[in-house]
């Protein structure tokens, strides 16, 4: 009985010894790190995206409609068209925006103080008082480029 026990108890310890082996000389996969080149085109790209957000996105601006004076916003004040405001769906409210008409280059700036329904391209709706300014009433809808303001 003796011989079987340490027979078994022999078997064990070679199968430890080749697992203990085999687990030290696996190499341990550590973090990649990524390539030189890769490193600098995130680089580059993040300057790109910088100067894109200095220089504003093209989209269009449309304006409220009268029925909406003295309703709630998304922010809780109540929409006057004869303040210098905005709806965007996206950048928060509060944000100051410089909006420029590209037809005829006047520029307004405006505060996001609403949000509007998503589209498939850049939008944003004015305040009457800011499409006058603009020099868009009347036509409903132009183009502009949008500017976040960066002292906020």
């Amino acid at each position: 009985m003796r011989s079987k026990n340490r027979k078994t108890m022999i078997i064990v310890l070679v199968i430890a010894f080749h697992l203990g082996l085999l687990t030290a000389t696996t190499p341990v996969r550590g973090e990649e790190t990524p390539p030189p080149e890769t490193v600098v085109e995130e680089q580059q790209r993040s300057v790109i995206v910088k100067e894109q957000e200095r220089e504003g996105t093209e989209g269009k601006a449309y304006y409220y409609a009268k029925r909406y004076q003295n309703r709630k916003t998304s922010s809780g004040a109540r929409y006057n068209p004869r303040k210098l405001t905005a709806a965007h769906p996206d950048l928060p409210l509060g944000t100051k925006v410089k909006v420029v008409n590209l037809v005829n280059n006047r520029s307004v700036m405006v505060t996001i103080n609403d949000r509007c329904r998503k589209h498939s391209f850049e939008f944003i709706d004015l305040s009457q008082a800011a499409t006058r300014k603009l020099g868009v009433s009347g036509k409903g809808m132009t183009r502009v480029r949008i500017i976040p303001s960066e002292d906020e």
